[in-house]
């Protein structure tokens, strides 16, 4: 008897424990960075349980949009932090960006191509095919100027794609550009896996994140729109190798008003200075994917991954001058 009532003790005292765990795991804070986010900030859970998260971005109503990419759909935030879908059969819509006219540009999966998807009126495609007839393999990440140069990331052949892709159709990994007049211009193609894409605040440098290596690269753009040479400009934490190769999880970027660059990364949400400068980083429940300011002022950030959504209120504010 004795045996027994301490079996249920131990029983009672384990339930205890991972009640606590799981208690402590929904009240995840935040480290101090200075000009960033104050020490012991909530990290709020909004949902999770979604199948595949990616591609954040302010909405006009001040809601916040990001895509369902495995349900090939767009859901919606609204400001009290409900959910609910935005759009629907998207062709695996994976990153969203507002052009000034106010069309929603998508990079999209299923059928690898760059579109606008709203307006429903204005749908069209921006491009499908490069060098003749080559594939994108997957258009991953957007970011569109103020002029309405769209710049994008293939990050190369889907190597989950079920049958198994015929790698002489499809486009290398890349970082490209859609002119004002429709033209596709390949920008670079000298990094293993390019992911997030983002522009300074000045739209005078290009930031281009390489999942399968140790830093995120920046190019200055010249007046004619081209890139300058590549340069190393944030060393990431998390490098490391696994089984798919060498990785730091490397993914989406957004920039605040002072140009400071957020990285989503293996290691959580990575802080740079806008010289480059690692300032600290913000570590979650589930390793984040992508992110955005949003909110009144755009002084929260929303951060997405692994099927669950965050938001974290910070003490600066997102770059204004585009919804990302």
């Amino acid at each position: 008897m004795k045996l027994k009532a301490s079996l249920r003790a131990l029983a009672a005292l384990g339930g205890v424990l991972l009640s606590l765990s799981g208690a402590h795991a929904q009240e995840a804070v935040t480290p101090a960075i200075s000009g960033v986010v104050a020490a012991g900030t909530k990290i709020e859970l909004i949902k999770d349980g979604f199948k595949g998260t990616e591609g954040p971005i302010a909405a006009p109503d001040g809601g916040v949009l990001f895509t369902e990419n495995q349900n090939a759909r767009v859901i919606r935030i609204a400001p009290d932090g409900s959910t609910s879908v935005f759009l629907d059969n998207t062709n695996g819509v994976n990153a969203l960006a507002f052009a000034a006219n106010g069309d929603l540009v998508a990079v999209q999966t299923l059928q690898p191509k760059v579109g606008v998807i709203l307006p429903a009126g204005n749908a069209r495609t921006l491009a499908e095919k490069v060098d003749g007839g080559l594939s994108f393999g997957r258009p991953n990440d957007l970011v569109v100027d103020k002029a309405g140069n769209v710049y994008f990331t293939d990050s190369g052949a889907n190597a989950n794609a079920n049958p198994k892709p015929d790698l002489s159709k499809i486009s290398p990994p890349a970082v490209y550009r859609i002119t004002p007049e429709f033209a596709i211009e390949r920008l670079a193609k000298d990094i293993e896996r390019p992911n997030g894409i983002q522009l300074s605040p000045d739209e005078k440098v290009l930031y281009v994140a390489n999942t399968a290596g140790e830093y995120v690269f920046a190019y200055d753009i010249g007046a004619n729109g081209k890139l300058g040479p590549k340069r190393q400009f944030a060393k990431l934490e998390g490098f490391r190798q696994t089984d798919n190769g060498p990785s730091s999880g490397a993914d989406g970027l957004a920039v605040d008003k002072d140009g400071r660059l957020y990285v989503a990364s293996s290691a959580g949400v990575q802080v740079f200075s806008n010289k480059g400068e690692p300032l600290g980083i913000i570590a979650l429940p589930k390793a984040p994917q992508n992110l955005a300011f949003a909110g009144p002022g755009k002084q929260q950030l929303y951060v997405v991954g692994r099927g669950a959504v965050y938001r974290i209120p910070v003490l600066t504010a997102g770059y204004a001058g585009r919804a990302k």
